[in-house]
């Protein structure tokens, strides 16, 4: 059987176990031009909150009873299109659930000898895809930068920070605790961090940043965006990537209290959606896997097992309970 995770309602405020259903259905058979992938891997992402709510964004959202959005890794166990073969491993947006039926759009094939499965879905996939393009496209980096980050020892900040670092950046994270602190120095090779757990998070800017910030990636919104904000460098740019700190929000979303600053410094805050780079992923893909092979970038998933442990595992992303990419497995042996 096919075990599957079902979006039943849609939440407000944090997501509870009822948002979601495991339900069984038969394994799909592959019709003509399909493929059914055996995932073995799901990424859990930040952005999944965002796709249970019914408004308008980047993207549709996840329709009531169908199977819960995310990225997947696995390999193809049925196959009825030219372009896959029974015994490739592909990564794409499968859902969350054992097996998945496509006809291939948004599927491509990945070497599993060349890399851990769960890479694809982390580093080498959407999240540092995200930190790629957004740091280098939008952020616009140029050696001797002063780079902000926040939420910096989860999947897109952890890359980020390392991307600045190899273009000769300094770089500074934001973090909760002691020991993501310990982790973007010491194993990341980041030039500071503050714990905005314990420190209030002006005077840690102000401590790490003293001339100013000339990039400040944004994984968090609210008040860490905007002190970020009020220690702006002339012609400072932000990247909007994320703002975890609002999507469980029951009330209105707080936006930015400092934004004329902007104004001041002549700077630019701008949005990223990872897809509008689609047709360059492979260049992306190719030169972070090198840096990896070079010992530049570090790559680390938090792996949790079993497809019945889906809501623990996603609650996670908002407790901050895990360091680098959340990823779920979802093969039974």
């Amino acid at each position: 059987m096919n075990k599957q995770v079902i979006l039943k309602s849609r939440p407000v405020g944090m997501p509870e176990p009822s948002t979601w259903e495991l339900v069984e259905t038969a394994i799909p058979v592959a019709g003509e031009g399909e493929i059914v992938v055996k995932n073995h891997y799901i990424s859990l992402d930040p952005a999944m909150r965002g796709w249970m709510d019914d408004r308008k964004s980047y993207i549709p959202p996840v329709e009531l009873n169908d199977v819960m959005r995310s990225g997947s890794i696995g390999e193809v166990v049925d196959s009825k299109n030219e372009q896959f073969k029974v015994g490739d491993f592909v990564s794409g947006w499968g859902g969350v659930q054992q097996y998945s039926l496509s006809n291939g759009d948004m599927y491509y094939k990945v070497d599993e000898k060349l890399a851990p499965l769960p890479t694809y879905i982390g580093t080498l996939g959407m999240p540092g895809m995200t930190a790629y393009f957004g740091i280098l496209e939008v952020g616009k980096i140029k050696e001797g930068d002063t780079v902000l980050v926040s939420g910096a020892a989860g999947a897109v900040g952890s890359v980020v920070g390392q991307i600045a670092k190899i273009k000769g950046c300094t770089v500074i994270g934001i973090a909760g605790g002691p020991e993501k602190v310990k982790y973007l120095i010491d194993e990341l090779g980041f030039d500071g961090a503050i714990d905005y757990k314990n420190e209030e998070i002006n005077a840690g800017i102000k401590r790490t940043c003293p001339k100013g910030i000339d990039v400040y990636f944004d994984n968090v919104g609210g008040d860490i965006l905007d002190a970020a904000l009020a220690r702006l460098r002339m012609h400072a740019r932000i990247v909007i990537c994320g703002a975890i700190s609002q999507y469980n929000n029951r009330t209105a979303i707080q936006g930015p209290k400092n934004y004329l600053s902007l104004l001041v410094n002549r700077g630019t805050m701008q949005g990223m959606v990872v897809m509008d780079y689609a047709k360059d992923y492979r260049k992306a893909a190719m030169e972070m896997g090198m840096w990896m092979m070079e010992g530049k970038l570090k790559t680390r998933e938090d792996v949790y097992e079993g497809i019945e442990n889906f809501y623990d595992t996603f609650t996670r992303l908002f407790s901050g309970d895990k360091k680098g990419k959340l990823v779920l497995k979802v093969l039974e042996e």
